[in-house]
């Protein structure tokens, strides 16, 4: 660190939230100011475009993302609120990091050889990560704890080793199957803009 500068007060994630939000509003005002001079704020049609690019910059694979940007655009000439703004670009981000990492998972489960994964363990996993998103549908801390838990490797690994032990034939489970079933588990929790 530079002499005389300090380390930012309170935990790392503060510091996070407080630099997301100000990059946030200041993007808000550049974009609504961009050549208009009767409205303020910001277009439609230029914040579902944000996020397309968003999404797109993040290299999530289009089939995942569609259905999260039918939930979250706007119509083109609807004004949207900071608040909107700031909702619709947390959620991007937040799925692309969702979808990078149910992208490692499906690498764990992955037969390096045969490029795909067993079904009845692919499918084990999501039930898993399912039961994980309900269970932090309430806001009580111990209900984080407890999705926390669920997920943890000894709750995957049990789960995991159930369906390898029931295993009946079937045909393997794609990346990209696996990536659409884990992300539409997300996009249920988002709440549609309007």
């Amino acid at each position: 660190m530079a002499p005389g500068c300090r380390a930012p007060e309170g935990p790392p994630e503060c510091w996070r939230r407080t630099a997301f939000n100000n990059n946030v509003g200041v993007a808000y005002e550049c974009l609504s100011a961009s050549g208009r001079k009767k409205k303020t704020g910001l277009d439609g049609r230029t914040y579902s475009e944000l996020l397309k690019r968003i999404c797109r910059d993040g290299e999530a694979p289009e089939e995942v993302v569609a259905p999260l940007l039918r939930k979250i655009q706007c119509r083109d000439h609807e004004a949207v609120p900071l608040a909107v703004f700031r909702a619709g670009m947390l959620t991007c981000f937040v799925l692309l990091e969702f979808v990078a990492r149910a992208g490692a998972l499906y690498r764990l489960l992955e037969d390096p050889g045969l490029a795909v994964a067993d079904r009845h363990v692919g499918q084990a996993v999501l039930d898993t990560l399912e039961g994980a998103l309900q269970a932090s549908d309430d806001t009580a801390p111990a209900r984080y704890l407890e999705a926390g838990s669920r997920l943890g490797p000894d709750s995957l690994a049990l789960a995991m080793d159930r369906a390898l032990v029931a295993r009946r034939p079937s045909a393997p489970m794609t990346r990209e199957e696996f990536l659409e079933k884990a992300a539409a588990l997300f996009i249920a929790k988002v709440k549609p803009v309007g």
